[in-house]
């Protein structure tokens, strides 16, 4: 399915999951190990790994033999039963608006870039949509978010350059609620190395709007490049310290052979997916859902 962009994720899984059972009469040390590696370098993570193994090594107990397709089948029934249950798509807009969504994630992930598709997004689900560029401490944040409001066709809450991101927000919550907006979109600076810092301003911008809209803001989104794998995990887990990430966009995924970081993450951090970048286009932002997944990932 190539909805998900898991082509390379999936030829590289496949192959290497073919290649460790091809040719053997029973699945051995040697046929786990080349299994366990096979998963890991899908960056599905070690405790899915680990899971899958442990799967694979009671069916063995009992069938001694396993054929590539019943490998196949069993792993695919195994994510499945382990992602059953686990919410993963848009959430329920809050109604009445405005739902304010605060967008976080390190620079060079395609955060920004997310944040227009997401626009795009809301808009086609008729919904009115309005975006703040409080990322106010790099240049070209500001001016790449115009460019994408005007793309797109919404308005866009701008100071420019370093302005408080909080009165960004502010301003951009109090027009959304006066407007009547649906759905509000507020970028927010990239960077994680000074921790305390990251975390006072986003506790700042949360208090500024919740002057406006109390349960503000109803979603923060953290975005991941899902092209560096265990990074993007070590991301969530860092930003996790720092503010409540509810749900994740993971980009790139057109583009990589680590696609399986969607499960690592998961397993990890229970956090949904909501959304995945499958190309450079206005519509290649899609709503994440976890078995259409799994089943691409084996197509």
């Amino acid at each position: 399915m190539a909805l998900f962009g898991l082509r390379k994720t999936r030829e590289s899984l496949l192959g290497k999951l073919s290649r460790a059972v091809v040719g053997r009469s029973t699945v051995d040390e040697e046929s786990l190990d080349a299994l366990e590696e096979a998963l890991i370098s899908a960056d599905v993570g070690v405790d899915t790994a680990v899971l899958l193994i442990e799967a694979v090594q009671e069916r063995v107990s009992k069938d001694k033999y396993l054929g590539e397709e019943e490998l196949k089948s069993l792993i695919r029934e195994t994510l499945m039963a382990a992602m059953s249950g686990q919410p993963s798509g848009p959430l329920l807009l809050q109604k009445p608006g405005p739902h304010v969504i605060l967008v976080v994630g390190v620079n060079g992930v395609g955060k920004t870039t997310s944040i227009g598709k997401l626009a795009n997004y809301f808009k086609s689900q008729g919904q009115n949509v309005l975006l703040g560029a409080a990322d106010t401490f790099r240049a070209a944040a500001v001016e790449q978010l115009k460019i994408w409001a005007q793309r797109v066709d919404v308005p866009i809450v701008e100071k420019g350059m370093n302005t408080d991101p909080a009165a960004v927000a502010y301003a951009a919550v109090e027009l959304g609620q006066r407007s009547n907006v649906d759905v509000i979109l507020v970028d927010t600076a990239g960077r994680l190395h000074n921790k305390v810092n990251l975390m006072n301003e986003l506790s700042k911008i949360k208090r500024v709007m919740e002057k406006i809209v109390p349960e503000a803001p109803h979603e923060v989104l953290l975005v991941l490049d899902a092209s560096t794998g265990q990074n993007a995990v070590q991301q969530a887990v860092e930003f996790s310290k720092v503010t409540h990430v509810s749900g994740l966009v993971l980009t790139k995924m057109d583009g990589t052979a680590k696609g399986g970081v969607a499960l690592a993450i998961s397993a990890k951090m229970n956090i949904p997916v909501r959304f995945v970048g499958v190309g450079e286009g206005v519509n290649d932002l899609i709503p994440f859902d976890a078995e259409a997944y799994i089943n691409a990932l084996f197509e």
